[in-house]
This record gives C-alpha cells, structure tokens and sequence, in this order.
C-alpha cells in the first residue's frame, strides 16, 4: 500500500506522461551478435591512435547501453536501497531536475516551490518548462539557513497547483543540511499531494546519516538526487542520478531521450563506483573536510581586515564567508560593494576565483569559496589578505 496515504502518482504525473508509450530503441531488443539494426558505422570511430585513452576497448561506434542496471545496481548498493530499480541516470542532476518538471508540471497552469537561498536551476528550469515558482525563503537568521515549515504548510495550503517542492540539502550556497525530521514533516503534511526533491549533491561531505535516501523505501512522495561532480570529483563526466520508489523510476526512464548516457561515462562511472574508487572517494572528502576546518580557522585572522565568521553549516565543500565594511568586525556590516571589488580583484588581478553571493537572501556581502588543495588555499589566503588590505 502506497504510504502516505493521502499521495497518489498518477494524480501527480501529468495524463499525457503515464500514456505515453516509451521509445524503444535497437539496443533495449538485443546487444549483441552482429549488430546490422542501428546503422552505425560498421568501421568503427574516427580518433587516431594512440589517443592515450581505452577507445577501441569501448566500441564508441555503437550506441551504448540504454539503461546501465550495473551502475544503478552498484549505486543502489551503495546507498543503502534495494536494487537497480530504485535508481535513475541522467546527464548530470540537471537533466533529472528537468525531467522531473516535464513529467508533473502543466506548462502555465502548475508551480513549483522553492526556498531560497538556493539553487538557481530550480527556477530556470522551471521557467525554461513554463511553470511558476513559489518561493518561501529559509530562516537566515544567524546563519542557520533552515526550513520555515510553518510558512511552506500555510503556502501549499493555500496554493492548489504546487506539484514540487525543491529542498538542497546540504544547500547551495548555504552549506548546510536540512534535518530528516523537517523534510519528513513536508512528506507526511496531508494538504501537499506533489513530490518532494531533495537535492544531495554535497551529501557526502555531511555524512551519510543525514541522508534522505532512508525514507525513501517509507515515502512514495520523496524523490532524492545526487551527483558524481562532487565528492567523486567527475564534473567533466555528467552524471547525476535520482533515487526513488520504482514507479516514479520507470516514468522518468520512459520519458528520458535514449543513450543518454555516454560509454565514457559510463567507464569513468563504473571505476569511480569500484570498491577501490569508493575508498578512494571517501579518503577525498576527509581530507577535503580537514581542509575546510583548516581554512575556516586561517579566515579567522583575516578578521581586523573585514571578513566576518563563515555562515551556514560547513557541510559541503566550501565555506560562505561575508565580507564585512572597512573598518568594522559585526557580521550585520556587510559590504556587498567591496566584496564585489574583491571578488573581481582576485579573479582579473590575481587569479583566484571564488564565487559572488552577495545578491542572495542571508548571504550579504559573501564569497563563495571552495576548499582547494592545500597549496590552493595558501595561495587564497594570501591573495585575500592583500585584497582585503587594497580595497
């Protein structure tokens, strides 16, 4: 029986989605044999050798597999669900987002909600699709960039039409991570009859406890994405992935274009998710928070220049750090003109680059910045100072 009771997902999914009969493409039927069904080039690809790269062990001239069940069977694995069929692929979590909106959201008629500070792709996708964003900003205060539930629950209660609510957590750029206990709040609030996304790209620099993939075996209305960009350092690759109870899982896999998963991504995916690559993965992050804890307290003496106390959690890998106005060290006397100074500074005269936040709501003044290598942030840190001295 589908739990909470009073969720149904054929009422959710768009008419035209659940009647839709899914592309078949050559290699759903057969995979091997010779292979005369999909007019590939019979005389393989056209990159000269030696590239330096295993290209003629991967058979680039045919079309890859259309649903990689060893990725989904070994991710699912790893994050404690069932089998491959609780696992979606797409080309990077971005693509899920999308595919997400396509699949629930009437163009012009349904909306979103969002709760800013918060990933921006949320509502450029919605608006790419046609769909109207609610925003219910987070609790700011101090820093603590937390769910107002009350307001979310008074909002969905009054607006009908709200098929999404998108939660990142840990956020971005927030930095911190949303107790299981509020989001399992959202899913069992009988006035939302949509879905819940909670986006996790950075949740293995949180720790895996603070994972909402544990309810989803629980919830039919919880959808979770996650990334291989983040703690498996792949970007290059985009691969993002989307967890959820199977029926939600064979309506995205219908309504995905076919391959759209490269072969060489799916290489690079299969060794980063190899017993070796997942040591090595969580060996990564350790030293990453190591890191962070180590620039957090460098930024510390930073302060009589005008930087203030890193915000949010530090639970992913980068800390938001506000610069202050000349002179002052209260973290309320935020500069966002200086910090725009800065932040130019080092990117056009010393060729650092961190990102600008300044213009987002709890983030006055802030800079974005990702945790480096150690001689990386020897280097911020030095360039900053100098920064901070100049302007």
């Amino acid at each position: 029986m589908t739990y909470p009771s009073h969720f149904s997902l054929e009422q959710i999914i768009r008419p035209n989605i659940l009647a839709l009969q899914p592309y078949r493409c050559a290699r759903d039927d057969y995979q091997s044999g010779i292979l005369l069904d999909a007019n590939e080039n019979s005389l393989g690809h056209s990159i000269p050798e030696p590239s330096g790269l295993p290209f003629n062990d991967l058979s680039l001239n045919r079309y890859p597999d259309p649903s990689y069940d060893q990725i989904k069977g070994t991710f699912a694995s790893l994050r404690g669900l069932p089998d491959a069929s609780f696992v979606f692929l797409g080309v990077g979590s971005d693509e899920v987002i999308d595919l997400l909106l396509r699949i629930s959201c009437v163009p012009a008629k349904d909306k979103v909600l969002v709760t800013p500070p918060t990933y921006g792709m949320y509502a450029v996708c919605a608006q790419v699709n046609d769909v109207a964003v609610l925003k219910v900003p987070l609790d700011v205060e101090a820093g603590s960039f937390q769910l107002r539930l009350d307001e979310i629950k008074r909002v969905i209660s009054q607006e009908k039409d709200i098929k999404l609510i998108f939660i990142c957590s840990p956020g971005n750029p927030t930095g911190t991570t949303i107790p299981l206990k509020d989001i399992r709040a959202l899913l069992e609030y009988p006035d939302f009859k949509g879905l819940v996304i909670v986006d996790e790209a950075y949740i293995d620099f949180a720790g895996e406890e603070g994972s909402a993939v544990s309810l989803i075996e629980r919830y039919a209305n919880i959808c979770v994405t996650q990334t291989l960009s983040k703690s498996f350092g792949l970007a290059a690759i985009r691969l993002g992935v989307a967890m959820a109870q199977p029926s939600l899982i064979r309506i995205l896999s219908n309504t995905k274009a076919p391959y759209n998963i490269s072969s060489l991504t799916a290489h690079a995916a299969l060794s980063a998710l190899s017993s070796g690559g997942i040591n090595l993965m969580k060996s990564n992050v350790a030293s990453i928070k190591r890191m962070q804890a180590s620039l957090i307290d460098s930024l510390k003496r930073l302060r009589p220049l005008g930087l203030g106390e890193t915000r949010g959690g530090n639970h992913a890998n980068f800390v938001l750090v506000p610069v202050l106005k000349r002179g002052f060290t209260s973290d309320d006397e935020y500069d966002n003109a200086r910090a725009t100074r800065i932040y130019k500074k080092l990117a056009e005269d010393m060729g650092v680059v961190v990102r600008y936040r300044g213009g987002e709501l709890g983030c006055g003044g802030c800079l974005r910045i990702t945790v480096g290598t150690e001689e990386e942030n020897r280097v911020l840190l030095n360039k900053l100072e100098q920064a901070l001295s100049q302007e």
